[in-house]
């Protein structure tokens, strides 16, 4: 996580990295008197949207979370509904990712998956791995904590056989062993559905990362709904521990 912006301008243009908590589903469903799976459902078409415009928009990299290490919590009816929907969706849209020149990526810990899911998840990365034109990230059976607590255990690993010394410990090091390790840190997170927490999403790669949260489920956010979102971001002073007088003079120099 390099924290050291050198004072970037006064306003952003376009994030590079975008992360959604795609919340509301649920809620979306109930509103309209129908089973939780319609807005589920419902959801992935609403990822279909973003990501094209994403992509039109030339954004790098568009992270979505999409079932957390604590959503196994939910009944397993919904669990096992999800992991359905997971894989039919992987089945159907790889094909489409890869003809728009899409990358996809996926990050957390995969083992609680079936064979069969993981397959087609190391199936859709490796066809899709020499695409530049969007790098979409799928966070599944991601959490924050296991992410930092993966980095450690590989640090120290590598410490007990000497590849590493206890006092090369930095920030820099950590961040090199995140699951997002080849990827820039968010610019803009944005949570749907109302509520204002990050629920143990990316908290390392988060700690300068631009908040915008929206009561609109996720269904229902659209491709007007995140350009209101990114220009809500480009209207802000991305300070990084500077004040605003420092990043004021920085800009006026450039």
């Amino acid at each position: 996580m390099a924290i050291d912006k050198d004072l970037q301008g006064l306003q952003a243009g376009n994030p590079r990295h975008i992360a959604i908590i795609m919340d509301g589903n649920g809620r979306w469903a109930q509103k309209r008197f129908m089973p939780r799976a319609v807005g589920h459902q419902a959801g992935v078409k609403a990822v279909r949207k973003i990501v094209e415009y994403c992509a039109i928009q030339k954004i790098e990299v568009l992270t979505l979370f999409a079932f957390s290490s604590e959503n196994w919590r939910r009944p397993e009816e919904e669990v096992s509904l999800l992991m359905s929907l997971f894989l039919s969706t992987l089945q159907r849209e790889v094909d489409k990712l890869d003809r728009n020149n899409i990358r996809l990526r996926f990050i957390g810990d995969r083992s609680a998956f079936s064979d069969k899911l993981q397959i087609k998840m190391a199936e859709g990365e490796a066809q899709t791995q020499d695409n530049n034109a969007l790098t979409l990230v799928i966070a599944a059976n991601y959490g924050g904590h296991w992410d930092m607590c993966q980095a450690f255990r590989q640090v120290m690993d590598k410490i007990a056989i000497g590849e590493l010394k206890d006092q090369a410990i930095d920030e820099q090091l950590i961040s090199r062993h995140l699951s997002t390790a080849d990827l820039p840190d968010p610019d803009l997170f944005i949570r749907t559905g109302g509520e204002q927490r990050v629920s143990n999403f990316m908290l390392w790669q988060l700690a300068y990362t631009e908040m915008y949260f929206t009561p609109t489920l996720w269904p229902d956010f659209d491709q007007n709904s995140l350009e209101e979102a990114i220009n809500s971001f480009k209207g802000r002073q991305r300070r990084f521990g500077h004040t605003g007088e420092q990043v004021l003079a920085k800009s006026i120099t450039q």
